[in-house]
């Protein structure tokens, strides 16, 4: 599709619209969010997007500002700006009604902000592998992201991922390298508005929320499901962080059931458990 102005940032758009809807039909729309760093929309655009836009679903697929084809800045990387960026892409491509997210490791967090932000834009969410920004979350960040910084820029470990698993995977890693050294990202993320226990209780769209139960990530699960009125938790056995990748048409299908069920949904027929 190509670049979207959304808000004075410059976002790399993929689209695929709805195949198999009946005439006269509005399909439901899923905006795809990916993770960070070494993610970009190519996770979704070989894996969930044709699916999805195949079963009758309009599907939107964006690289994050600094990943990917999209627009890098010196600063800006808060969880708010990413929120700033969605909501103004969502605005900029006139995307009608509520819509279903789909997020992906930092996706999914960007996913429960804006659901707290514009719950009237947000049917749905589906989280995979991931977690709200929450104080524990911004601790694990800052960790992560000064770890990244120095283990990233290392010539020895471009030359193990190139002999590993070829050029690919190396450029994606040099390019997350660029973007740490270039930008503010690793302090603005930590320092992102945070989420307390009372906000997610107060979030009204349904969450499907999926966990390798290799990943530390999947010891969420009971305390989501403890917080959230409307929350499914699935772990898949067998699998770590990168479950999407791992237990692709499970996770498939998991998430197409979920908006399924949900689509314009009424609040009071909801029901997640």
């Amino acid at each position: 599709m190509g670049v979207v102005d959304a808000g004075g940032v410059e976002l790399h758009v993929e689209r695929m619209p709805a195949r198999n809807t009946a005439q006269g039909a509005t399909p439901p729309t899923v905006v795809f969010v990916h993770g960070m760093l070494v993610d970009s929309l190519i996770s979704y655009y070989f894996t969930l997007a044709p699916v999805f836009a195949a079963s009758g679903m309009d599907v939107i697929m964006y690289d994050l500002r600094g990943h990917g084809r999209s627009q890098r800045l010196p600063t800006g990387y808060t969880v708010e700006d990413f929120l700033g960026d969605l909501d103004a892409l969502l605005d900029g491509l006139e995307v009608p009604g509520p819509v279903h997210l789909v997020g992906n490791s930092y996706g999914g967090t960007v996913a429960f902000g804006y659901a707290a932000l514009r719950p009237d834009r947000v049917a749905s969410i589906s989280v995979i592998e991931s977690e709200p920004a929450t104080d524990a979350w911004s601790r694990k960040m800052a960790a992560n992201l000064e770890r990244a910084a120095t283990e990233f820029a290392r010539p020895d470990l471009h030359r193990r991922l190139a002999e590993e698993h070829g050029p690919h995977v190396t450029k994606r890693v040099r390019s997350a390298s660029r973007l740490l050294e270039s930008s503010t990202m690793a302090r603005d993320v930590p320092a992102s508005r945070l989420m307390d226990e009372e906000q997610l209780r107060s979030l009204r769209c349904p969450v499907l929320a999926i966990y390798g139960s290799e990943s530390d990530l999947a010891a969420q699960e009971p305390w989501l499901k403890s917080l959230l009125a409307h929350c499914r938790t699935v772990v898949v056995p067998d699998q770590e962080h990168w479950v999407l990748m791992g237990a692709t048409a499970l996770v498939s299908d998991l998430v197409l059931e979920w908006i399924r069920e949900h689509d314009r949904a009424p609040e009071a027929e909801v029901d997640g458990r």
